[in-house]
C-alpha cells in the first residue's frame, strides 16, 4: 500500500483523496436506505441471510464459478470439481466471517490465517499461513506480478498494524485497503481472492457500517463484472492518488450495488407481505 506523504493515519490521508468523501457519503445513504426500510425492522434476519447467500454466489463468481442464484441455492454437495468446491468456500467463508467479528481488531492475522484454513477446507501444510519463499500461488484470475514471501510478510504485518491501530479512517477506506492489499499480496497459496472479500465483509461489519450484514459488496463486484474488477486493482497497486482513489470508488459502488440488492429483497418480501 501507498499513500501520499508520510502520516501518522495513513487510511484517514487515503479518505482525503480527490473523489473518496463522495464515494463514503454515496455508500452511507445507499446503506442507510436499506436499513430504513421498515422489512428490516421485522424480518432482518432474512434480509440478513440472504445477502449472505448472494454475496457468497457473487465471490464465487468472480474466483470463476458463475453459478446461477438457485443452483447455489438448490446444490448440497460442493466436492465434485473446482468451481463446485469454489462455491462451497465462498459459501464456508461467508458464514464464518460473523464468528470472527469480535477477534478482527486485536488479531488481524489470526482471522486471516482462519479464513484460509476454513476456505481451504483441508489440513494441507500451506493452510491457514502466509506462504514460504518459493511455494507456488495458484490464482490464476489475478494476473499482477507477485510480490516474495519476505515483502509478503512485511506488508501483511504492516496491515495488521493498521488496522489494529483502528483511526479516523471511513469504514469504506479501511475494508478497501484490506482488500486490495490482499489481493496485491496474495499472502497465501490459494484461496486469495475469496480470503479478500470476505475480510472485506469482516471490516464492513465490524465497523458499524453494516452492521447486520445487508449489504454483500460482493454481489457489486461480480456485477460490475470481473474487467472492471482487475482495472481497480491495478490502480490500486499502482499506488497513485488516481489510482487509489478510483479502487477505493469501484469497492464503494460494489457495496451500493450489494445494498441495492438487498433492498429489492426488502420489496419482495414486502408484496409478498401485502
Amino acid at each position: 500500500m501507498s499513500t501520499t506523504g508520510a502520516t501518522a493515519d495513513p487510511l484517514a490521508a487515503l479518505g482525503a483523496l480527490p473523489g473518496v468523501a463522495e464515494s463514503v457519503e454515496s455508500v452511507r445513504k445507499a446503506v442507510d436506505r436499506v436499513y430504513g426500510h421498515r422489512i428490516m425492522r421485522r424480518r432482518s434476519n432474512e434480509i440478513t441471510s440472504e445477502a449472505a447467500l448472494r454475496g457468497a454466489r457473487g465471490s464465487a463468481a468472480l474466483s470463476g464459478a458463475d453459478w446461477a442464484l438457485e443452483e447455489v441455492r438448490r446444490r448440497t454437495d460442493f466436492s465434485g470439481d473446482d468451481e463446485a468446491r469454489a462455491v462451497g468456500a465462498a459459501l464456508r467463508l461467508t458464514a464464518e466471517a460473523g464468528q470472527l467479528l469480535s477477534i478482527w481488531r486485536q488479531s488481524p492475522l489470526r482471522v486471516l490465517a482462519r479464513l484460509h484454513l476454513v476456505a481451504a477446507a483441508d489440513k494441507a501444510d500451506q493452510v491457514g499461513r502466509p506462504r514460504q519463499e518459493g511455494e507456488p500461488v495458484d490464482e490464476p484470475l489475478v494476473e499482477l506480478p507477485l510480490p516474495g514471501a519476505e515483502e509478503a510478510h512485511g506488508r501483511l504485518d504492516g496491515l495488521a498494524a493498521l488496522v489494529m491501530a483502528g483511526g479516523a479512517a471511513p469504514a469504506l477506506v479501511t475494508a478497501a485497503v484490506v482488500h486490495g492489499e490482499l489481493l496485491a499480496l496474495r499472502p497465501f497459496t490459494t484461496h486469495n481472492g475469496l480470503v479478500a472479500r470476505a475480510a472485506e465483509r469482516v471490516v464492513l461489519i465490524n465497523s458499524g457500517l453494516d452492521p447486520k450484514s445487508v449489504c454483500p459488496a460482493e454481489v457489486g463486484h461480480a456485477e460490475l463484472g470481473r474487467a472492471a474488477y482487475v482495472a481497480a486493482l491495478d490502480g490500486y497497486v499502482s499506488g497513485t492518488p488516481e489510482g487509489m482513489a478510483a479502487w477505493i470508488a469501484h469497492c464503494g459502488r460494489a457495496v451500493e450495488l450489494g445494498a441495492r440488492e438487498s433492498t429489492a429483497v426488502c420489496e419482495a418480501l414486502q408484496r409478498g407481505a401485502a
